[in-house]
């Protein structure tokens, strides 16, 4: 503890992200150029080193979080960085992108404002960067055995890296024409700029993981083959089946599922296009879904310059504060959030855009077949059932949904070469140790990670699965294994 009365003197301060007028002109992240230190280190010195720190059980990866504040408030951001990469391969990822669920686990949240531990966690990587602390670490000795992962989102790079990191050799199958899965085509670069995934990834190849893109397992490498030739293998394709709105007018020309419009976005900032296939510019949006996606495509269509925007929750507004059914500090509290494409949104157009406890439930279109607006139902809070009298009209030239994922793919020529089956909720079945769980005499040494067997979750809990798949594969190859792993494929998140 640097100072025992920090947490009493000093007030939670977050880091401020760049003025929203010029967040929306550009790509970059919301904090580019934005200074980190020293408020970062005033921050770290309210930590309070608690006894039983509570913010470890919020976070899957289970991180050192007391450790690397004191480091950070003292400036030793090597020795922090040390801490911080014990158990998180890719801290800048998550220091950008999480909800910090182990912010809400902080003891000061009990009768304050937590520590703002994911600007710490930035920080601490950013420094990390920056002074050079950040080396490739490739293994002493090769195992002389071989591990093919299959998808390179998180879950899967962090399998990727622990299993190179104990000498075996790796090869990442991707199917799309980069590395980085969620990472790269995902989630926008005002999020995460892709720089961040692109040093890390130079990092594993010096570390000696290889990388396949392109390379669609089961159709453009026959997936029985792949296993053959490899002693074990790392399943990590996500949870890419979306959930549908089965409305009148789905099929009108103009309504998207998330993912689709989110990948042409990024395509388009990588460069691959001067305009991207699907966009919000000069259009009348209506966004569907209030999680991240959509909170993601609200910020899209902001920077693409949509003549406006409406983003649609089910959920009622949520509280200001934490409820009685949501106890500290196991549970992820549902309050009233407003994220940075939310302050964007109010700012530019001077109103929240969201839409609180309604559903859609009809798409107009013209006689071209074109979408032209969204009916819109009040639900009741407690079963979503519509209510009537409450309907409205949206203009809307672009519907954009954004539902979350029911899970992985199945029936593919990579399910069926390595007899992966169904679990109850549609996820590939695997055992606790993430060992698939297989129709007949499917191979053994196949494990699954991420999103795949967990369902959609958060980056945080895939880099978690990916590092304890990692320790399990690493036993069925060896015996044993000193690789960690934070979780059991039965641990449920907090969120």
């Amino acid at each position: 503890m640097t100072d025992p009365f920090g947490f009493l003197t000093t007030p939670r301060r977050p880091v401020p992200a760049r003025p929203s007028g010029e967040r929306l002109g550009d790509w970059d992240e919301v904090y580019a150029g934005q200074a980190l230190l020293p408020l970062v280190s005033g921050q770290a010195r309210r930590c309070m080193d608690c006894g039983v720190p509570f913010c470890h059980g919020g976070c899957p990866l289970g991180n050192l979080i007391p450790e690397w504040n004191v480091y950070a408030a003292h400036g030793d951001w090597r020795t922090a960085s040390e801490r911080l990469h014990a158990t998180n391969n890719f801290p800048e990822f998550t220091g950008r992108v999480c909800p910090a669920p182990c912010e809400d686990a902080c003891v000061l949240a009990l009768t304050g404002e937590p520590v703002t531990i994911k600007n710490v966690e930035q920080a601490i990587a950013d420094e990390a960067w920056a002074r050079g602390h950040v080396r490739a670490h490739p293994p002493e000795r090769p195992t002389g055995r071989s591990v093919a992962v299959v998808g390179s989102g998180p879950a899967g790079l962090a399998a990727a890296q622990q299993l190179t990191r104990a000498g075996h050799l790796v090869t990442v199958f991707e199917r799309s024409d980069r590395v980085g899965g969620l990472l790269r085509y995902g989630i926008p670069a005002f999020k995460l700029e892709k720089r961040q995934l692109d040093r890390r990834v130079a990092q594993m190849r010096e570390e000696g993981t290889r990388f396949r893109t392109g390379v669609d397992v089961g159709t453009d490498l026959d997936a029985a083959t792949m296993r053959s030739a490899h002693d074990a293998v790392v399943v990590a394709v996500g949870a890419t089946e979306p959930r549908e709105l089965p409305v009148h007018g789905r099929a009108s020309e103009g309504v998207h599922q998330a993912m689709e419009y989110l990948t042409a976005a990024n395509r388009a900032a990588e460069g691959d296009r001067a305009r991207p296939s699907v966009t919000a510019e000069g259009r009348h949006v209506v966004i569907i879904g209030g999680g991240d996606t959509g909170t993601d495509c609200l910020g899209t269509a902001l920077r693409q310059g949509a003549a406006s925007v409406v983003h649609v929750d089910i959920n009622p507004m949520a509280g200001p504060s934490r409820r009685e059914s949501e106890p500290w500090p196991l549970v992820h509290p549902r309050i009233h959030r407003v994220s940075h494409a939310h302050e964007e949104a109010r700012d530019r157009d001077g109103d929240d855009p969201r839409v609180f406890g309604a559903a859609a439930v009809r798409f107009e279109h013209d006689a071209a077949g074109r979408v032209e607006a969204v009916r819109l139902t009040e639900v009741d809070p407690s079963d979503r059932a519509p209510r009537p009298g409450t309907e409205r009209m949206l203009p809307a030239q672009l519907v954009l949904l954004a539902l979350g994922f029911h899970g992985p793919a199945h029936g593919t020529p990579l399910t069926e070469a390595l007899g992966l089956v169904p679990d109850d909720r549609g996820n590939f079945a695997r055992a606790s140790d993430f060992g698939a769980r297989t129709a007949g005499s499917g191979p053994e040494g196949v494990f699954v990670a991420g999103d795949a067997g967990r369902g959609q979750s958060l980056v945080v809990w895939a880099l978690a699965e990916g590092r304890s798949a990692a320790a399990s594969a690493d036993r069925y190859l060896r015996g044993s294994s000193d690789l960690p792993a934070p979780i059991t494929a039965v641990d449920g998140p907090l969120v």
